[in-house]
């Protein structure tokens, strides 16, 4: 392989781990961003909560929220409503519950015993042995 095949292949490795990662993370995001609101939410708004939290480069894209918006929905962890909008189709808005601010307590808890793991092996902390 040539430098430009080498340099191809690692930004499609890369962003296949970036895409795996954030399938995994995505519905943790959604549930802190959801607790730290002080309204409902719609997926747009989500969305740019989300970019501008990440400084404009949110590696979580806006088509990827909604089913794990429905999804969390579904298993209680969120409540929805519909809303009428006059400039456009209505507006699903969600806001977390009871039950969801649980499993983002729990979930944090994971992630951060999964961070610090992952840390373990891949910070540099001195000498191998």
């Amino acid at each position: 392989m040539n430098g430009t095949e080498d340099a191809s292949e690692q930004e499609r490795l890369s962003q296949k781990f970036q895409r795996e990662l954030n399938a995994g993370l995505v519905g943790l995001v959604l549930l802190a961003v959801l607790d730290r609101a002080d309204e409902d939410l719609y997926g747009y708004q989500i969305a740019k909560r989300l970019q501008q939290l990440a400084e404009g480069s949110s590696p979580v894209k806006q088509g990827a929220l909604y089913p794990v918006l429905r999804q969390l929905s579904a298993n209680g962890l969120l409540a929805s409503r519909i809303v009428p909008s006059y400039s456009g189709p209505p507006r699903r808005y969600y806001r977390i519950t009871d039950a969801g601010r649980r499993t983002l307590a729990e979930w944090r808890g994971i992630w951060h015993a999964t961070r610090d793991f992952v840390d373990e092996f891949t910070e540099s902390k001195g000498a191998s042995s």
